[in-house]
């Protein structure tokens, strides 16, 4: 299992929840090898702790992560919209990018 101690954080300054990015190395972690309790631990550490147990509920491991898209985050995983929106863009999105560039080269 994972360890997410080093973490980056980028709390706004109207209060807004967190949006911590636990990083390896300087660079988000590769979720691809993943299994559903890293993904819930991953999603803990950034500071959803009560929606981490939605990727519980549907198995989502980390390929099943990387396949998610912007609808399934938002509608599929009964997660209400503000944090829904904030996991998509400041999470899923960006590891499936990460993904992508580091199997691109």
């Amino acid at each position: 299992m994972k360890n997410y101690c080093n973490e980056t954080s980028s709390m706004e300054d109207n209060g807004s929840v967190d949006t911590k990015s636990p990083v390896e190395n300087g660079q988000l972690p590769d979720p691809s090898n993943w299994g559903v309790a890293d993904v819930v631990n991953y999603f803990k550490a950034t500071g959803f702790e009560e929606q981490a147990t939605a990727f519980q509920d549907q198995e989502i491991d980390g390929k099943s992560l990387l396949l998610m898209t912007r609808n399934d985050v938002l509608t599929g995983l009964s997660i209400k919209l503000g944090p829904a929106l904030k996991i998509y863009e400041y999470h899923v999105k960006p590891l499936q990018t990460q993904h992508l560039k580091s199997n691109a080269s």
